[in-house]
């Protein structure tokens, strides 16, 4: 059977799909013959089918880096539910359960590997890599491994050692926002032997961007979700709003519920089941949720407050209408809101001047002289700077 015919087989088997979509099969085809590839999906794109069904079709494990746990547990339950086999190791685990999960991966009883960043330092990571046979390495959110990226996570910079562990094994880098700078810099961090690069059209035909302007916002709110049914996430600024929106709807009679990253996780994990098994019609939250919260049937994500960037507005936005039908991203405007994002520049970032002066203590306590750390990585120990 040709290979094309084998992915497409996977693909009808487990997730009953009768053709793969956008640029799915190239990154797919491209993986699946060794090579280096980096995948510029938006979200609700179906980037998970590029990395689980080439990982499926290949012998060994896929290790598919993530910092979303949310995302793990989410994708680990739905590959078990399919009979596919897939396991995650991440931050709160006990040091046997991790012990189990890395030698079933050895021994083969795993097919897809979920891994914090934060866990791909340890020496019983790197220790048991060297006994797996690894298909290849998925790397989600990639964009987190550069420093222009605007979600910069110095955790994700220990990628590379798995690469000198397993020199062999390609890499899947895939982001749903990157610039050309970003993305250069993703393949140069990950080591990428040839540049590949394949991109999605970011068009949503179904779904459409409204800009309201609404003096009396809860009001305009209540009236959408009096217009257009189905399961909807709320967006508001802080974590005491998400509660007051929460319960101010369901005193009007719509059933929601709210969530932040105040929450215990148990209490988290319960609401977001609410929502997502439609319990909760609504879920009013901080960006704290829907990373990697894949719910096909969203009709509406709507923004009381507005978010701190395009990026993250689109990010936030395209979790509306992941099935391909009809859905609404509705941003909540008044003259107000003007005023709040002015002052929040100047609340959440630090003056030319601070960053100057700190900018300044960093380069003598590494002995770097002024404009000469450009391209360089530093292990920052804060105790020892403080000291």
């Amino acid at each position: 059977m040709p290979q094309d015919d084998k992915y497409l087989g996977i693909l009808k088997k487990y997730w009953g799909y009768s053709e793969f979509r956008g640029i799915q099969r190239e990154i797919i085809e491209s993986i699946g013959a060794g090579k280096d590839t980096l995948g510029l999906m938006p979200t609700g794109g179906g980037k998970s089918i590029t990395f689980q069904v080439p990982a499926i079709a290949q012998d060994g494990v896929c290790i598919v880096v993530t910092p979303l746990i949310a995302l793990m547990k989410d994708q680990v339950s739905h590959l078990k539910q399919k009979g596919i086999q897939a396991a995650a190791i991440y931050s709160g685990q006990a040091r046997s359960e991790i012990i189990k999960i890395l030698e079933n991966a050895i021994f083969g009883a795993v097919k897809l590997l979920y891994v914090s960043p934060e866990r791909l330092a340890s020496d019983i990571f790197l220790v048991k890599l060297k006994h797996m046979k690894v298909s290849f390495i998925t790397v989600d959110e990639a964009h987190c491994i550069s420093q222009w990226g605007y979600d910069f996570r110095p955790s994700y910079l220990q990628i590379a050692e798995i690469r000198h562990v397993k020199p062999d094994a390609p890499v899947l880098a895939l982001t749903a926002t990157a610039t050309r700078r970003v993305m250069d810099d993703i393949m140069e961090r990950l080591q990428f032997r040839e540049k590949k690069v394949f991109r999605m059209s970011f068009k949503r035909d179904n779904l459409a961007y409204v800009v309201r302007e609404a003096l009396d916002k809860y009001a305009e709110l209540l009236h959408i979700l009096k217009s257009v049914e189905g399961s909807a996430i709320i967006y508001t600024r802080s974590r005491r709003r998400s509660k007051v929106v929460s319960e101010w709807l369901e005193q009007q009679g719509v059933s929601a519920t709210f969530y932040h990253a105040g929450l215990e996780p148990a209490i988290k994990d319960e609401r977001q089941k609410l929502w997502q098994t439609d319990k909760k019609r609504v879920m009013a939250a901080t960006n704290a949720f829907g990373m990697g919260i894949d719910k096909p049937n969203v009709r509406l994500v709507i923004h009381l407050d507005c978010p701190d960037s395009v990026e993250a507005y689109f990010q936030e936005a395209g979790r509306a209408g992941r099935d391909g039908k009809k859905a609404y991203a509705i941003l909540l405007w008044n003259g107000h809101d003007h005023a709040v994002l002015a002052k929040r520049i100047k609340t959440t970032f630090p003056s030319k001047e601070i960053v100057r002066d700190v900018y300044d203590h960093l380069a003598y306590f590494f002995q770097v002289g002024l404009g000469s750390g450009n391209g360089h990585t530093f292990t920052f120990n804060i105790d020892q700077f403080c000291y």
